[in-house]
Formats: structure tokens, sequence, C-alpha cells
């Protein structure tokens, strides 16, 4: 292969007739073949290419997860251009920023509120000559069109798909800003063809498996899934509306699915809470289930056999809990797939004795999202697994992981001293700190630039406590740790007010964040939590200061990224002063 375009002539070659897409429909349900897809790519390539679209041109996509959104996408790297994804989420400057640094002249905008958006910022955008509306009305001046309204043109859809080379620009891709200016990462059509073909080969997927996609195709982790089932030929349900996640599973019954860690901790948090709301009988039932399950995943870990009374033990748990877990996410579930951000372990062992295993990997938009995954016969906690097949790594003297091979980014957009400081002699410095096991196992135990250091000259993991503290408390929707400087270590905390109101109006207490976050019962069950975690720490590293906060951390507020990371700086600067209060 040597592009996407290719790549997917290629599969409808092959498998003209088997489901490509199905997508939500006015009667529940609609599938499209390959060859249907193929269809309505040839003819927007076409459509784009006679409005300048074509090889060295950008075309920015500003829109959530849907059909359209991979449609668009093919059709644009046909025509030998780059797809430039913008986040739905972006404000209109932020919006503004991607598409003149990255040169974009078309925009493709999901509906009349993203329009609206590119609009009151349309004089910062000289170089754009065309706005594409897929849900939405065109405009009197020409500037926007509709996507319905672009059909066919004239030109050689084959000679341009030709024309296309492995080294040729596909996407531009902006880090998510958590440690200064985003920056567009350069990513060619042999990047995504050699992380597609890792996954191959290593034989996870087939084409009898049926793919739930949610997640932003912005990001390179939707982006990576887009073209891995590509090429291997595996159905996609797409939907990419957050609040349909459950349902949909319960209704399609996917084999795969792939989420960022904050979906499996808000799952785990919800079903404990539930239980202990319920309390008595049902209770005591599903703590001795969890207890037996984690018996029988230490063993797993361990490579142990597991005794036969806990077998039957593990039997009954299953029949009685893990079954019905299974169940609410359609029974069919081979495994899931969590990246983008660290797994806490606790609650993938809780996920693994349910028999719902998740495999975490690891992998940075400057390398193409996939570069480690643990594979499903050989799930090892608390590691993100093996190198894809043709990935190189190294631990560097500071610690650091270092990652080679195809999948490596061709450098930052513009940026060719920042370039040169995340490439060296062809390897991507990818700023975590790691380590290998005896089996080649990759281990993340912290970013670099995000060690804290306190003024006693300890070095504090702020994300390990983080994720313990969620995994301790259901409530718990995110945990900042803070103290780099200070002479000890405090935490911000939020409230997952899903999980929290039922419990609240349970225990007749104030349903209101502002109300309830100073509550002593509130209180009492975060600290009870934050105790638990620092039972188990260095004296230095331990939690010694709180605050409940009001409102949760969002990308809407500036404090978490579009793929759910926390922005440490954007929180220092909205929280300075709960956090400076804490060392009066």
């Amino acid at each position: 292969m040597s592009s996407i375009p290719s790549l997917l002539r290629d599969r409808i070659a092959a498998t003209p007739d088997a489901e490509a897409y199905r997508v939500p429909s006015d009667d529940g349900w609609a599938s499209l073949t390959w060859r249907e897809v193929g269809e309505r790519v040839r003819g927007l390539a076409l459509a784009l290419s006679g409005l300048g679209s074509g090889p060295g041109t950008r075309v920015s996509i500003l829109c959530s997860t849907r059909l359209e959104w991979i449609v668009c996408d093919l059709a644009v790297l046909a025509t030998g251009a780059a797809t430039t994804t913008i986040y739905p989420s972006n404000t209109a400057a932020e919006s503004a920023f991607v598409i003149t640094d990255s040169n974009s002249t078309i925009v493709i905008a999901e509906n009349d509120e993203q329009v609206t958006k590119l609009r009151s910022v349309q004089k910062e955008l000289p170089d754009v000559t065309q706005v594409i509306v897929i849900d939405g009305s065109a405009s009197d001046d020409g500037w926007v069109i509709t996507l319905g309204s672009l059909s066919g043109g004239d030109g050689d859809y084959d000679a341009m798909v030709d024309a296309i080379t492995e080294t040729d620009l596909a996407t531009l891709i902006y880090t998510s800003g958590t440690t200064g200016r985003p920056k567009g990462v350069e990513l060619t059509h042999d990047n995504w063809l050699y992380a597609a073909g890792a996954v191959r080969e290593i034989d996870l997927i087939s084409p009898s498996d049926l793919h739930f996609l949610w997640l932003p195709l912005s990001h390179s982790f939707g982006k990576l899934l887009e073209v891995v089932m590509i090429g291997i030929g595996v159905p996609t349900v797409i939907d990419g509306r957050l609040d349909k996640i459950a349902e949909n599973l319960g209704v399609v019954k996917p084999t795969v699915m792939a989420a960022a860690p904050r979906i499996f901790e808000k799952i785990h948090n919800t079903v404990v809470a539930n239980m202990q709301r319920e309390g008595g009988l049902k209770l005591r039932i599903f703590t001795w289930a969890r207890k037996t399950g984690r018996r029988v995943v230490a063993a797993r870990q361990r490579g142990a056999a597991v005794p036969a009374t806990t077998r039957a033990e593990y039997a009954l748990a299953d029949r009685l809990v893990f079954a019905k877990l299974r169940d609410r996410f359609g029974g069919r579930i081979r495994f899931f797939i969590s990246g983008a951000a660290p797994l806490n372990q606790e609650v993938a062992e809780f996920f693994d004795a349910a028999g719902l295993t998740i495999l975490e990997g690891y992998g940075l938009t400057e390398s193409s999202a996939g570069s480690f995954l643990n594979r499903p016969e050989s799930v090892r906690f608390g590691t993100v697994g093996l190198p894809l097949p043709g990935t190189e790594v190294r631990i560097a003297e500071d610690g650091e992981i270092l990652i080679g091979g195809r999948g490596i980014m061709r450098g930052y957009h513009g940026l060719a001293e920042e370039t040169a400081e995340a490439l060296e002699d062809g390897w991507l410095h990818t700023g975590d700190i790691g380590e290998l096991d005896e089996a080649g196992r990759l281990r993340i135990t912290d970013r670099k630039k995000e060690l804290i250091k306190t003024s006693g000259g300890k070095y504090v993991a702020p994300t390990y406590l983080e994720g313990r503290i969620k995994a301790a408390c259901p409530f718990v929707s995110h945990v900042f740790v803070h103290g780099d400087r200070r002479n000890y270590v405090t935490a911000l905390v939020t409230l997952d007010m899903d999980v929290v109101k039922p419990w609240a109006q349970a225990e007749s207490l104030p349903a209101e964040p502002e109300e309830l976050r100073e509550h002593p019962r509130m209180r009492a069950e975060v600290e009870k939590a934050i105790k638990q975690v620092n039972e188990g720490e260095a004296s230095y590293s331990t939690v010694k200061k709180f605050a409940i906060l009001a409102e949760d951390f969002s990308v809407e507020t500036g404090e978490l990224t579009p793929s759910l990371k926390i922005k440490r700086k954007a929180v220092e600067e909205r929280h300075g002063t709960t956090l400076d209060s804490f060392y009066e």
C-alpha cells in the first residue's frame, strides 16, 4: 500500500458487499457496504478537487464522530491533500489558530453552530475559500455551501489516488496544549499504514468482530481505529454521542470497543456506588463476588492455577454478579482497549474479574497513537504491554521512554527547533518516564515534566496518586495533586454527580454540589479514601490537605483536554487561591 485511499480501494475490491459501517437512522440503524462507502468517497473527492483540494493543500474538519467525518477524511486524502483535525469543543479562537497555522483553505463544519463559530473569526481566516457544512444551510455570500450539494466532478479518481506516495502528509493533529502552545503533528500515509499493519500482524481482531466507535476522530486514537478497521475489514458501529454509549452497547452488542480510562472509571464507580446504596444482602454478595474475582485475577497474573474451591466460588459469583454486568455491555465483548491516559489497576482488575478484559495500550500523537499494547493472552496490569511489531523502545539514563520505528511523525508543522528537540537520531523523546519488565512490557511511571518536586527535594508522581484516590472513592470524578516546590502535597477533588446524587438523596443530604461539598458526610467519604491511599505512601508523598470543588473539571472550562487529560497549568491558574490557602 502507498496510501490510505489505496488501502480503501483494496478493501473495496476484496470485500465489496461486506458491511463497513453501521450508523443511527430514523428506523434504528442503517448499514453501508464497503462498495457504498467507496462510491461516496469517490464522488466527494472529485468535488473537493474541483474546489481546490489537492497535493500540498490542507482541509480542516470541525466535527464530532460520525460517518461523514470518515467519508470526508477519506475524500480529502484521495485528492492528495492532508486533513487537519479540530475538536468540535474547541473555541472559535482555538479553531482559528489551528486553521491558520495548518494553512487550511477549506473547512468542513458539522452544523450551523460550528459555522457561527467560524463566522465570528472569519477575518482571521483570509485563506479559507470555502466552508462546507454537513448539517446546515448555505450562505448567501457563497462562503458556506452544503455537503449535500457536492457530487462528483471532472477528474480521474484512480489517477489521483495512484499519485499519492507513502511519504506524503496525510494528517495534521494538534497536541492538546497541556504544556503550552499546541503543535501540529505531521503524520504521513506510511505512519498510519504501519500502525494498521502492526495491529493486523498481532492478529488482535478480525472481520468477524463488530467494532463500536465513539471516540473523537479528531484524536489520534480515533484516527488509528479508522485506518485499522479499513485495513482488516472490520465492520464499525459509529455514534459519537457520549450519552448514548451505554444504550448503544446493549443494542448493537459489539465485540470490541476502545475508550479513555475515564469511561471505565465512571462505570466502575457507578456500579460500586449503586451497590453501596442498595446495602444489605446485595452489597454483601457484591463484596464477596469482588473479593472472589480478585483472587482469581491475582492467580492469573501470577500464572498460577486457580484452586478448585476458588473456581467453584467464582462460578457462583459469575452467575450472581458478573454475568449481569456483561449483559449490560451486550454480552459479546471480547475485550476493551484503553488508551490516551493511565488506567487505574484496581479498575482493570474489577473488569477482568467480570470477564471484561481491558487491554491497556500506549502511544503518542507523535507516534501515530499505537506503539504498545497488552495482548489478550498475556495481560499484565500496570503495564501497557509489548511494543507493536516494528516499534523499537529504549529507556534513557534519566528514565525517559524513547520510541523508534515507522510510526514516528515527520515533525511538528513549521517548528524546526521543537522537531529537533523531540526527534534525536530518529528516536522520539516521549516525555514519559518508564521501565521495561523481564518480558519487555512497558510500565509508565509518570510524565517527565509533571513530576512534583517538594521543597524538601523529594519527587512525587501526581498521576499515580490521582488514580489511586479515584479508585478508592466511587464519588470522585477527578483529582488534582499539587505540591511542586511546596513543603507538602495537597489535592483538589471534584465529584461525579451522576454517582453522588442518588446516594445523597438516599442519605437525605443536600443535592446541590455547592452545599454537598462542604457537608461533613461528603468530606468524610473523600477523606477516608485519601487516608487509605496515604497508608501505602512515604510521608513526603501523602496528601496532607484537600478541598472538594463545587464544579467538575471539563473541556468547556479549559481544565481538561478533549481526550480528558488534566491541563495542570489551567487548573493551577483557575484554582490558585484555593491551592495557596493550603499553605497559609
